[in-house]
């Protein structure tokens, strides 16, 4: 785990990590919907949110597995 943001998310537990998923979920499918409606200051959030949602997912299924 040398990645800072996921060392943030290892300690915690699968409910916690679900609802932090969820929430990137939403964030993103908001972001989308203002890239549509309106002018996205920043565009890289874009990756980020994909980038943080993949991490999380991740740590999920080793949790579980």
């Amino acid at each position: 785990m040398s990645h800072k943001k996921t060392q943030d998310l290892f300690p915690l537990n699968e409910l916690d990590l679900k609802t932090r998923v969820d929430g990137w979920r939403r964030e993103l499918f908001g972001l989308r919907l203002n890239s549509v409606a309106a002018h996205v200051k920043d565009y890289s959030q874009f990756k980020k949110l994909r980038k943080n949602i993949a991490r999380g997912l991740t740590l999920l299924t080793q949790k579980i597995s």
